[in-house]
C-alpha cells in the first residue's frame, strides 16, 4: 500500500508513534489509509451539511475494512461574494484548493481519497487533484438546496437577484423584494438551478466520477446520506480493483462529459473547469469542440434561470443517467467507459428511465436540436467567447447594437440601475478576466439588474470575466484574448456597432480593420489592479479563458 511509506519498516516506528497519538489501534494501522476531503463551513450554504455526509463516509470507509481520516478544503460562496471584491477570490481558490489536497494527500500518503465538495470551484479544484494525484478517489457532494416558493411559484437565487432590478425598476414592492429574501433560499445546499455548483456536480456522474445521484438527490434527503456511506464502501472496491482518476478521465469521458453538458444546459463555468480539469489528467481539451458536439446534441432540460423547473425536478425525473440513457438513442455516448461504480457507463445507465419526459425532453422532443452552451468566435473574440444558448430568448439569438463601455462592473451596474441603459443596447464590461480582475468575476448582478429591469429581451452584455450558472440572456463571456493582454474587447469604444449571432457562433465588431489597428497602436497596457498577495501571483501565472484560465510557470 502507499501508506507503507509512513507506517510499515524499522525507520516508521517515529510515524507509527504519531498515530498512536491520533489514538489508532493496531488494526486501524493494517487497514488501508483513505483520505476524505471534507469542505465544510458555516459560510457556504452548501456546505453546513458536509459534516454529515463525511460522517457518513467515515462509516462507508470503515464498514468495508478502510481506516477513515478527515483532512478539509476551503471553499467560497460566489453568493455571498458577488458584486464586490470578494468575487476576485472565487475562481482562484480552484488552483488552491488543488494544490493544498495534492500537499496534504501526498505528504501523508493515502492510500485512497473520498472528495466531499459541494458549490463552484470546489468540485472542479478536487477534480483536478484527483487527476494529479491519481490514487483511486470517489466523489459525494453535499447536494442541491430545495427550491423557495414565492406566491405558490418555484424559485431559486436567479430570481432573487432579478428581484434587486425589479425593485429597482419599480415593478415589485419594498414587501415583495422582503419576501423573495426570506424565501428563496429554504434550506441547505447547492443554489437550485443549474447554477455551476449543480452543474459541475452532474457532470462528476457524466464523467464517472461521482455515483448515481450524486448532481441531484437534494442535500436534505435522507438519501443522500446512503449515497455518502456507499461512496466510502466503493472508494475501497477501486482500491482492491486498482482504478485510478486517470482510467476513468479518459479523452473519450470528457466527450462525454460536453455531451451531458450540452443535454443540461449546464454553467457556462463548464467551458473553463472541464479543460483545466482535462489538462491535470493529461487531456488536451479544445473549446473548438464544443460546437461539434453542440451541433449534434439536443438541449433536453431547462432547468433555472433557462426554465422553471430545479434541481429536485430533475432528481425525481431520474435524474443524470436518464438524461444519458436518452441521448445513448443517438449513440452519443462511448458506453464502454469505466466509471468510479467500477462498472462502465453503458451498465451504470440501463434501465434508467424518463420518469418525467417534461422535465427531461425525449429526443426525438427536445427545447432545440443543439446544446445548451455555444462558443462564439469573430473579432471581438479571436479565440473565445461562451454562451447559455438555452437561456437566450429567440429575440436576442441575433442582434445588433451600440456599445455601452465599461471598464469594471461597479460602473455598469450603476448605469444599469440608473436606468442609462436602453432597448438594443450591448454591454461591454471588460478588465475583467484572468489577469486583468485579476480572478475573473462573475457578473450576476448586471445580468440579473438587465433581466429585473425587463431588458432581458432587448439588451446584450460581453465580458472578459464570466457568468454566474444564475445568469441568462445574451450574456456572453470569457471574451478571449481579455482586454488587460490588450484583446480586440479592449479597442471598443463607445457607441460601435457590435453584431451578435448565436446560431452561426459569431461575435464581430463592425469597425474597419484599420481603424481597429490604429486603436490597436494606441492602446496601453493598464497598471495592475492588484501588487500583493495572493491575486498578484495569480494574475502573474494564469492563462487565458480560453485554456480554462489554468495556472502555467513563465
Amino acid at each position: 500500500m502507499k501508506s507503507d511509506a509512513s507506517r510499515v519498516g524499522l525507520q516508521q516506528a517515529p510515524h507509527r508513534s504519531l498515530f498512536n497519538a491520533l489514538g489508532h489501534t493496531e488494526e486501524d494501522m493494517k487497514r488501508p489509509l483513505v483520505g476524505i476531503v471534507s469542505s465544510y463551513n458555516e459560510i457556504v450554504p452548501g456546505h453546513m451539511n458536509l459534516d454529515k455526509i463525511v460522517e457518513a463516509v467515515k462509516l462507508g470507509v470503515a464498514m468495508a475494512g478502510g481506516t477513515p481520516v478527515v483532512f478539509p478544503a476551503i471553499a467560497v460562496c460566489d453568493g455571498i461574494a458577488m458584486g464586490h471584491i470578494g468575487m476576485k477570490y472565487s475562481l482562484v481558490t480552484r488552483d488552491l484548493i488543488c494544490d493544498s489536497t495534492e500537499c496534504m494527500a501526498t505528504a501523508h500518503q493515502f492510500d485512497a481519497l473520498v472528495m466531499v465538495p459541494n458549490c463552484d470551484k470546489n468540485v472542479p479544484g478536487l477534480l483536478m487533484a484527483a487527476a494529479r494525484l491519481n490514487i483511486p478517489t470517489v466523489f459525494v457532494s453535499g447536494g442541491p438546496m430545495l427550491a423557495g416558493h414565492v406566491k405558490g411559484c418555484k424559485t431559486s437565487l436567479s430570481s432573487m437577484f432579478e428581484a434587486v432590478g425589479a425593485y429597482s425598476a419599480g415593478k415589485i414592492t419594498q414587501e415583495e423584494l422582503s419576501e423573495y429574501e426570506a424565501k428563496t433560499c429554504p434550506t441547505c445546499g447547492s443554489c437550485s438551478g443549474m447554477y455551476t455548483a449543480n452543474s459541475m456536480n452532474c457532470l462528476t456522474e457524466a464523467i464517472g466520477m461521482g455515483l448515481r445521484g450524486n448532481g441531484t438527490i437534494p442535500a436534505v434527503y435522507s438519501e443522500r446520506i446512503k449515497l455518502a456511506k456507499h461512496a466510502g464502501m466503493k472508494v475501497m472496491e477501486l482500491l482492491e480493483k486498482n482504478i485510478r482518476p486517470r482510467d476513468i478521465l479518459t479523452e473519450a469521458a470528457f466527450m462525454n462529459a460536453l455531451t451531458v453538458d450540452m443535454a443540461l444546459g449546464c454553467s457556462t463555468n463548464t467551458m473553463l473547469h472541464l479543460p483545466a480539469i482535462a489538462h491535470e489528467a493529461g487531456v488536451e481539451l479544445n473549446l473548438d469542440i464544443a460546437n461539434e458536439i453542440s451541433a449534434r446534441t439536443p438541449n433536453l432540460c431547462h432547468l433555472a434561470p433557462a426554465g422553471r423547473t430545479y434541481m429536485e425536478d430533475l432528481n425525481e425525473a431520474g435524474g443524470v443517467y436518464a438524461v444519458m440513457n436518452e441521448l445513448s438513442k443517438l449513440n452519443l455516448l462511448n458506453l464502454d467507459l469505466i466509471t468510479a461504480t467500477g462498472k462502465t457507463v453503458g451498465e451504470n445507465i440501463k434501465n434508467c428511465v424518463n420518469k418525467d419526459p417534461e422535465i427531461i425532453r425525449p429526443v426525438d422532443n427536445p427545447y432545440s436540436k443543439d446544446g445548451g452552451i455555444a462558443v462564439l468566435k469573430g473579432n471581438l473574440a479571436p479565440d473565445s467567447g461562451v454562451v447559455k444558448r438555452s437561456a437566450v430568448v429567440p429575440e436576442m439569438m441575433v442582434h445588433e447594437g451600440p456599445a455601452r463601455v465599461f471598464d469594471c462592473e461597479e460602473d455598469a451596474i450603476a448605469a444599469i440601475l440608473s436606468g442609462k441603459i436602453v432597448a438594443g443596447d450591448v454591454v461591454v464590461i471588460r478588465y475583467e478576466g484572468p489577469k486583468g480582475g485579476p480572478g475573473m468575476r462573475e457578473m450576476l448582478n448586471p445580468t440579473s439588474a438587465i433581466a429585473g429591469m425587463g431588458l432581458g429581451s432587448s439588451v446584450a452584455l460581453i465580458t472578459d470575466g464570466r457568468f454566474s450558472g444564475a445568469s441568462r440572456g445574451a450574456s456572453i463571456g470569457h471574451v478571449s484574448p481579455e482586454a488587460a493582454v490588450g484583446g480586440p474587447i479592449a479597442l471598443v469604444e463607445e457607441g460601435d456597432i457590435i453584431k451578435i449571432n448565436i446560431p452561426e457562433n459569431t461575435l464581430n465588431l463592425d469597425v474597419p480593420d484599420e481603424v481597429l489597428e490604429e486603436r490597436r497602436r494606441n492602446w496601453k497596457p493598464r497598471e495592475p489592479k492588484v501588487t500583493t498577495g495572493y491575486l498578484a501571483r495569480y494574475a502573474k501565472m494564469v492563462t487565458s479563458a480560453s485554456r480554462g484560465a489554468i495556472l502555467e510557470l513563465k
